[in-house]
């Protein structure tokens, strides 16, 4: 049924992938000459010291990537009938969010090669969104299992 605590885990790696949609995921702030380097789903931006944006480049499958995850775990949880269904769904979903916290990692090394940062910049909110968003579809997955157990326990007494 929907009211199972696995919907509401569910529910919220819908939730934190709004997060990831909608807040910044990595700042890198460069000391020498002040310059500021923004990765949120959707651009990389910088900006200069003073404020006023140099370059934007779109990132857009960040945030296709972060809203089919986000899609998916909605599916997921109208599969309540379907526990195999459901289970396939969250492991899928799984692999696409790890390969979402890859490409912003890789994202990010890449920019800090290419302007020579000595440090790694900072990750913000969004990118600890997608991380929380992987527990919370394991912990469904976990509670799915145990849906199944229980069914199957009942049905032996039967």
């Amino acid at each position: 049924m929907i009211q199972r605590l696995q919907s509401v885990f569910l529910f919220l790696v819908a939730v934190a992938m709004g997060l990831t949609l909608g807040l910044d995921l990595w700042t890198q702030v460069v000391a020498d000459s002040g310059e500021t380097w923004k990765l949120n789903a959707l651009f990389m931006i910088q900006s200069s010291s003073a404020g006023e944006i140099v370059q934007s480049s779109s990132n857009w499958y960040i945030a296709a990537l972060a809203a089919f995850v986000g899609l998916m775990a909605i599916i997921s949880i109208f599969q309540y009938r379907n526990h195999g269904r459901q289970m396939m769904i969250n492991m899928i979903n799984s692999l696409f969010m790890v390969g979402l916290v890859a490409i912003v990692f890789l994202t990010t090394n890449g920019v800090n090669k290419e302007i020579g940062a000595s440090d790694n910049g900072s990750y913000q909110i969004g990118f600890w969104a997608i991380l929380v968003a992987m527990v919370c579809n394991m912990l469904a997955n976990r509670f799915i299992r145990k849906d199944v157990a229980l069914l199957k326990s009942v049905d032996r007494i039967r």
